[in-house]
């Protein structure tokens, strides 16, 4: 069904859940896998480097440890997985690297957020959901650690010898 998977990952417990749901569904569909971090241009990045020079890079360091440390879980189950970080704008950068592979399947993680946390983030839910040219799933369900050992033990099992 699905052959190319991007992930948008962030390092929130959101994305880790959304990242553990796109790894079950690509290992059932046997799909390739691209693990994608963007880094915000944003005001509290620049105000960060302006306190702490330096910190941009530190940000960017830390980010490419959480996409090296989310490639090797997903290469340890056995899955095609390459990493990508990229800066920028989120939504638009999410919906060019899903058309750049050509994936046909997007996996976000969703964290519920007041009416001023909206308005102030403007709206990048919709920006991705009218810029990509793939289905889309908004992980919502969480996968706890034993449930995701558990599924792997479980396709362990049924994988050919």
């Amino acid at each position: 069904m699905y052959q190319k998977i991007v992930l948008a990952f962030d390092g929130s417990h959101e994305a880790r859940s959304a990242l553990r749901e796109g790894a079950l569904l690509a290992l059932r569909c046997e799909a390739r896998v691209w693990l994608l971090c963007v880094l915000g241009d944003n005001a509290a990045v620049a105000m960060a480097e302006g306190v702490q020079p330096g910190a941009a890079e530190q940000i960017a360091a830390a980010s490419q440890q959480l996409v090296d440390e989310g490639v090797g879980k997903l290469k340890s189950v056995g899955l095609n997985a390459t990493g990508h970080i990229a800066r920028g704008d989120p939504a638009p950068v999410i919906s060019n690297f899903v058309r750049e592979v050509g994936a046909d399947l997007l996996v976000l993680g969703h964290r519920r957020r007041s009416f001023l946390e909206r308005w102030w983030s403007g709206k990048s839910g919709a920006y991705i959901v009218d810029n990509v040219d793939c289905s889309l799933l908004v992980a919502q369900h969480p996968v706890s650690d034993a449930e995701f050992a558990a599924e792997m033990a479980l396709h362990a099992v049924k994988a050919p010898a």
